[in-house]
């Protein structure tokens, strides 16, 4: 049973609950929030109003409709936010919202994988951002708080960060005070400034923007034939050609001024985004794999892009479009090795040796077998593959969390069989297509280097023996019952 304070309302902590610090008052979120809330809500009702009704009943009439929504929706946006506060107590955020239905939600800070500063348009013009908290087993963001003034989110972020991962020997942090002095800004080593000059012309380079000529040529074809379109005609054939352009555009928006550093904690900071700009604090333990990818149409200018897979963002928002995976948008090779370096200490791309599949595999693979191998060094396992679009992923072994051997029916003609190196965020290493012998050989090696990786630092690992590529006889043995 819930009860209250009677003098704020607010939830009173239930029995072995923590008690809140002294001086923790429950805060409220910046006053201009409910405006910018309610100014959504307003550009929704106004697109909603067709432009017949504009017609209809005239200009004035419309304006006062639209003028009284308007003053109702920030007239509820304005008690939502009388009634919406948050506080830390002990480990947890605790936020209160809800006018007809009040929320109390405690957010165990344990459970934090990360929190992101987000700052959309409208927060750019007035000064503020809003967090957006990512916990562990949650299907979506939970809890975002908008809007705060940029100082104060990044306090907050920081703040929680550090209780998240605090050990039992650090002191509790005074009530209010922020992780890092006001107007100090912390100490970064810059890693990596994208020139939103290739970003741009790597998005010419895909497959949407060669085929927009082909678009246009067919738009104006058939204003040629039929000079009267109808509107089903006109609307399809916008449709179609916002849709070919919709997502290079978007990507060069939300990657545009991408940055990369380290802070002294060797924690990842991530900043880019034109229209809403994002900063995120990526903890290298949290990182599951680092995956490289060369499409074809880059290759010429020898570009490739890298993402991280990071634990907690699996299944969220769209893969391609929303996550804060980023960790190279476009670059050459010798930025990626540099990159690859800082996340998975010990890796270097130049060094990765992997083995490709036995020769009767070439009848699943015909034209591809020579791009696909796998590896294993002292650090990661190596997995590549791929014939127009090359990809390589790199999985250290402390993050696996299970290793499968898979064989389909024509697999087991040709005495094939896959191996899946599963970790947190999902499937992320693939051995395709290895002799049946060698795969069980494999997952038997990977199992044993899982274990020997786990340790109190997450990211380090027991040197182990590299795969030695040219020494057959190790994984032709006969496999043990």
């Amino acid at each position: 049973m819930t009860t209250s304070d009677p003098t704020t309302g607010d939830p009173a902590p239930a029995a072995g609950d923590p008690a809140p610090a002294a001086g923790e008052p429950r805060r409220r979120l910046h006053p201009l929030s409910p405006f910018l809330h309610g100014f959504k809500s307003i550009v929704v009702i106004a697109g909603a109003l067709s432009w017949n009704t504009l017609r209809e009943v005239g200009l004035e009439r419309f304006t006062l409709v639209v003028a009284g929504l308007a003053l109702l929706v920030v007239l509820f946006s304005v008690v939502n936010w009388l009634n919406t506060g948050y506080h830390v107590v002990g480990r947890e955020l605790r936020i209160q919202d809800g006018l007809l239905w009040r929320r109390n939600r405690a957010i165990p800070l344990e459970r934090l994988q990360s929190v992101e500063l987000r700052r959309p348009l409208l927060a750019q013009l007035t000064g503020l951002a809003e967090l957006r908290l990512e916990v562990v087993g949650g299907h979506k963001t939970e809890a975002p708080l908008a809007y705060l003034t940029v100082r104060d989110a990044a306090a907050l972020r920081e703040r929680l960060l550090a209780l998240a991962g605090r050990t039992p020997s650090q002191a509790q942090p005074v009530a209010g005070a922020q992780a890092a002095a006001p107007g100090v800004p912390a100490l970064e080593r810059p890693l990596l400034r994208v020139a939103n000059r290739d970003l741009v012309i790597s998005q010419l380079l895909t497959p949407q923007a060669f085929l927009l000529p082909v678009g246009v040529a067919f738009v104006v074809t058939q204003f040629a034939l039929a000079p009267t379109w109808t509107f089903v005609g006109i609307a399809s054939t916008v449709t179609a050609m916002a849709g070919v352009l919709l997502q290079p555009v978007r990507r060069v928006l939300q990657d545009w001024d991408f940055r990369l550093a380290s802070d002294p904690g060797g924690r990842l900071l991530v900043r880019y985004g034109l229209l809403e700009t994002r900063s995120q604090v990526v903890p290298l333990n949290r990182v599951q794999s680092v995956s490289l990818t060369w499409p074809l149409l880059w290759r010429a200018q020898k570009w490739l892009h890298a993402r991280l897979d990071i634990a907690g963002f699996a299944g969220r928002e769209g893969r391609d479009e929303k996550r804060s995976d980023r960790l190279l948008p476009v670059g050459d090779f010798g930025t990626a090795r540099h990159l690859v370096a800082e996340v998975l200490p010990g890796v270097d791309l130049v060094t990765l040796a992997t083995s490709p599949p036995p020769p009767r595999a070439r009848w699943r693979h015909p034209l591809a077998l020579r791009y696909m191998g796998v590896g294993l060094t002292p650090e990661v396992f190596v997995s590549r593959w791929g014939l127009l679009t090359r990809e390589m992923t790199l999985v250290p072994y402390a993050r696996l969390q299970s290793v499968r051997v898979v064989q389909g029916p024509v697999q087991r003609m040709f005495r094939l069989a896959t191996v899946v190196a599963d970790t947190a965020g999902g499937r992320s290493g693939q051995a395709h297509d290895r002799d049946v012998h060698e795969a069980w050989a494999l997952a038997e090696q990977l199992a044993t280097r899982a274990r020997l990786a786990r340790g109190p630092a997450p990211l380090m690992t027991d040197r182990l023996p590299a795969y030695e590529v040219a020494d057959e006889s190790f994984w032709r043995r006969p496999v043990e019952s």
